[in-house]
């Protein structure tokens, strides 16, 4: 019989030890790939995005046409018609985001969740700790979602002030103001609401992603990259895309 020495012992009955024992290696590696794929993909969408068309970047190019627009023209109020309806949909996410997160928490504290699981078709059956270490992984997305379109709303408003400082058509030509400067500014925050609105949209398809998980590990890598693949065609390769003249 091996002994196991009071050091090695003690690290392996650890709180850190007893985390890791609660998956497989199999579906650590699942969460590893969801987290690396997430970020890669975050990264390589600025990078190309900078480099080529994107749906992010032509419109970005639309919204500074836009903002040059409203430096000439008084009254503004159909600028400010405008942010307010594009600011609706973060509002409208966010609001979804938190019954999303108190809904799951409500399955959270079910003890009977594991039995209910087992009535669902292909569900892979598990105990109910590890039930709630996926829920808890699909809470953490839904709070990152939350948090970026509650930003997006923030910049909305932040835009809408702006344009409501920006000077008088007439006083761009007779005075000291740049008609330039102030487009590009107004049209920059409106870029940056939709780049963090698209990152809390980007945390919803990933959830789906998740989801899977509750089927199998393999089956959660599988919806990731088929996550992976649908954002890339959306972002760079759509009609959407190709109808704005790319």
């Amino acid at each position: 019989m091996v002994r196991v020495g009071p050091a090695l012992a003690s690290a392996l009955t650890s709180p850190r030890m007893k985390v890791l024992s609660l998956l497989p290696w199999l579906d650590w590696m699942a969460v590893l790939f969801l987290l690396g794929a997430w970020n890669l993909y975050a990264w390589f969408a600025v990078y190309w995005g900078a480099r080529r068309s994107s749906l992010l970047s032509v419109t970005n190019r639309f919204r500074h046409e836009w903002m040059l627009q409203c430096t000439m023209r008084e009254p503004r109020m159909l600028d400010g018609m405008i942010i307010q309806s594009q600011s609706a949909s973060p509002s409208f996410f966010a609001s979804t985001s938190i019954l999303i997160i108190g809904g799951l928490f409500a399955v959270l504290s079910t003890t009977n969740a594991s039995e209910v699981m087992q009535g669902i078709p292909f569900v892979q059956q598990t105990t109910l700790p590890v039930l709630q270490f996926k829920i808890i992984v699909l809470i953490s997305i839904f709070v990152y979602a939350f948090f970026h379109f509650s930003w997006s709303l923030r910049h909305y408003v932040i835009a809408g002030v702006v344009i409501g400082a920006m000077p008088h058509a007439d006083e761009f030509d007779a005075g000291p103001h740049d008609r330039e400067q102030c487009a590009r500014r107004a049209g920059q925050l409106l870029g940056l609401a939709a780049e963090t609105f698209n990152e809390g949209l980007r945390a919803y398809y990933f959830s789906f992603a998740a989801l899977a998980w509750f089927f199998s590990a393999q089956v959660f890598m599988i919806a990731t990259i088929g996550v992976i693949a649908i954002l890339y065609r959306r972002e760079f390769h759509s009609k959407v895309l190709r109808a704005l003249g790319t």
